[in-house]
């Protein structure tokens, strides 16, 4: 059975894309990265994820980004109420992305997986330059030339089933493969209960009443 590696944060978008790629009969291999985000519910909430889809493997690792210059790293900088569309905002983590999928492709030649996928998505937070379609189509182009798997003639295809997707159509697209969206965390704080307040709260909550809307 050919595998993949999925990179999944503990949110709606990493579950979504993950599911679909069990959909494309690809033998899971979860890869969560505690990077030194202030919320580290999201890490609790991916061991369910990955429990949820079954996944052959769970793996939970630590890279230390708490000194990078984002409101999701430093205390220091507050999560922001309000982003203004096409800014890069103050929750944008420099060069998380990068890190997150080297670090997949290096368990992808470690297992000896065809695929890579990560939840990105262009349209909600399009002011992420980690999260352009421009740059996937580099990262693949590194994927191609990087890796003793590629350089033999194999091929590590870098999956980001999302990427033009809104909110609320990644929302129906989860509901129509039967995900249970209470077992994942969008929250950017790490309070109880999500803050209801932050960019990703709203963004969920937005996602949510337009289906209900669209059902009425």
């Amino acid at each position: 059975m050919k595998k993949a590696i999925c990179l999944i944060s503990g949110g709606m978008d990493s579950f979504v894309s993950a599911a679909i790629a069990k959909t494309k009969r690809y033998k899971l291999y979860g890869l969560t990265v505690n990077y030194g985000q202030k919320n580290k519910k999201e890490i609790y909430y991916s061991a369910k994820i990955a429990e949820f889809l079954k996944v052959k493997r769970h793996i939970i690792t630590d890279i230390d980004l708490s000194w990078a210059k984002s409101a999701l790293t430093d205390s220091r900088i507050k999560i922001p109420q309000k982003v203004n569309r096409g800014e890069i905002p103050s929750t944008y983590v420099p060069a998380r992305n990068t890190v997150l999928i080297s670090l997949a492709m290096a368990l992808a030649e470690t297992v000896d997986a065809e695929a890579i996928f990560i939840g990105v998505n262009a349209v909600d937070f399009s002011g992420y330059p980690d999260c352009r379609p421009e740059y996937i189509k580099r990262f693949q182009n590194l994927l191609n030339v990087a890796t003793k798997k590629t350089a033999r003639g194999g091929k590590i295809t870098l999956h980001t089933p999302l990427l033009h997707m809104s909110k609320s159509e990644i929302i129906k697209k989860g509901l129509s493969l039967g995900l249970d969206f209470s077992i994942t965390w969008s929250c950017y704080r790490n309070g109880k209960k999500p803050c209801g307040r932050c960019p990703s709260c709203i963004i969920r909550t937005q996602g949510f009443d337009s289906i209900k809307t669209s059902c009425s």
